[in-house]
């Protein structure tokens, strides 16, 4: 069992974001498909639609983890469009951070496996594989809940200044 975990998490300043874009998703499988959309329109706009293969395979495994995990049971399955889950991707000049907010204090369970052809079970695997670094912590306050996120350090700019 994973304790919260922040370490590996670099001091973020939200003062220097120099992006961020959020999207709610309602408690439908559906929602994993409008994830990855939203995630390219924003790393399009962004300019860094480079790095979506790994970005969308971990916003994939995030957000399906909040929607099969850390709602209560038959919610998925309920027609209420009420938005459940919280997609934010925050970018800093080296850095992209992939955040899933859900209603649960569950804390996220990484499950060995050995049958890596197994439908189910190595998201955070996947997670752990694809991005630079990943933890969670619990929400307090109003909110509740908690957020699980995934860091990705992205290129240095190169600078357009002809030497």
């Amino acid at each position: 069992m994973l304790e919260p975990l922040r370490q590996g998490l670099p001091p973020l300043d939200i003062a220097a974001v120099s992006n961020a874009a959020s999207c709610a998703l309602p408690a439908r499988y559906e929602a994993v498909r409008e994830a990855r959309g939203f995630t390219r329109r924003t790393l399009d706009q962004w300019d860094i639609g480079d790095r979506f293969d790994d970005v969308c395979l971990v916003v994939s495994e995030l957000v399906t983890n909040a929607l099969r995990h850390a709602l209560p049971a038959g919610a998925v399955r309920s027609a209420e469009p009420t938005p459940c889950v919280r997609l934010h991707l925050l970018r800093w000049t080296e850095r992209l951070v992939c955040a899933v907010r859900d209603p649960s204090q569950d804390t996220p369970v990484e499950r060995e496996t050995e049958d890596f052809s197994a439908e189910s079970g190595r998201g955070l695997f996947l997670v752990d594989s694809f991005a630079d670094g990943w933890g969670w912590h619990p929400l307090a306050g109003t909110l509740g809940g908690k957020v699980v996120w995934a860091l990705f350090q992205l290129p240095e700019p190169h600078s357009e200044l002809a030497e």
